[in-house]
């Protein structure tokens, strides 16, 4: 048996992780399901947290984009804005996730924006409205996250 490099403690080092991505959003750690996705960071910061994701890859059996990729996205996107929020020595937990499908998505890529709703010392919520490459709205979510100390 060999000794393996550990992992980082996502209790511990991720929420300080987190606070120095601020000028290169495209660095924050993500996780294997967001990479496997595809998700890409544009923009995060503790109001507003911008990613795109690719349709390719992500559908159901119908060739359309897979609602749970939708709410993998904007787990994803409300998550950080809450770890932002957290800030250091903190983490963000999701507790509640709303997802409302309205359109779908068949080719391209789909935008999600993460959008600060409430920013509390113990809960954040987001709102986050997921379209594709038309603009058009795909799904609107609404996720809360509880909010820890590490």
């Amino acid at each position: 048996m060999t000794n393996q490099a550990l992992p980082l403690d996502p209790l511990q080092d991720l929420p300080d992780q987190v606070a120095d991505f601020s000028t290169d959003p495209g660095l924050i750690p993500l996780g294997r399901l967001a990479e496997r996705l595809g998700i890409r960071i544009l923009e995060a910061g503790p109001d507003r947290v911008v990613g795109t994701m690719p349709v390719d890859g992500n559908q159901q059996p119908y060739g359309l984009l897979h609602g749970g990729a939708s709410a993998a996205l904007a787990e994803s996107l409300g998550s950080i804005g809450a770890a932002f929020h957290a800030g250091p020595g903190r983490y963000a937990v999701g507790v509640d996730l709303n997802a409302t499908h309205h359109r779908p998505a068949v080719s391209g890529h789909v935008t999600g924006v993460a959008t600060a709703v409430f920013r509390g010392r113990t809960a954040a919520t987001y709102e986050i409205a997921v379209t594709d490459d038309a603009g058009k709205r795909i799904s609107s979510c609404r996720l809360t996250c509880m909010l820890r100390d590490a």
